[in-house]
């Protein structure tokens, strides 16, 4: 639930930011944008500390060494973080934690299935929904991204910076 929060938490603050005045923050894109980040950074810090364990516990057995695969995935995830917040990788980063959102939500289920977590809100449905509003941010972030490339290829040359 903690990621879900923080995604919302910052992604309103920074939309207030923009309304409020802050011409880079108007786009609303932009605000998903720092609240992806934010979300990314929190679950990727905790691959290393705080839930490294239990992280390792929900890595399917079929799948080999799961604290190696822990590791590559907060790596990523903090690489996304940072990725998303510069405007010439955000569509990469985004594109690739959009990968990452799909490709570990098995462990998920497993983690469901098997007893590793336990919590209310780490049962299946609301573990999906969740997934899905991740996803929804991720793919916005893309999508914006990749408009804003668009917008500056089709710049002259002489106003590209």
């Amino acid at each position: 639930m903690a990621p879900l929060i923080i995604l919302i938490v910052v992604t309103l603050v920074l939309a207030l930011a923009g309304a409020a005045g802050v011409r880079w923050l108007r786009p609303w894109p932009m605000a998903v944008r720092g609240g992806v980040a934010a979300m990314f950074t929190a679950t990727g810090i905790s691959h290393f500390v705080g839930m490294r364990e239990q992280l390792i516990d929900m890595v399917p057995p079929a799948l080999p060494a799961p604290a190696l695969l822990v590791t590559v995935t907060g790596v990523l995830e903090l690489a996304g973080a940072v990725g998303v917040l510069w405007p010439r990788t955000a569509p990469w980063a985004a594109a690739g934690l959009t990968a990452m959102l799909v490709l570990m939500f098995p462990a998920n289920v497993y983690a469901v299935q098997s007893g590793v977590l336990t919590a209310w809100d780490d049962q299946i449905v609301p573990r999906t929904l969740m997934q899905v509003v991740f996803l929804a941010a991720t793919l916005t972030v893309f999508v914006h991204a990749r408009r804003g490339d668009q917008a500056r290829l089709n710049r002259p040359a002489h106003s590209r910076s």
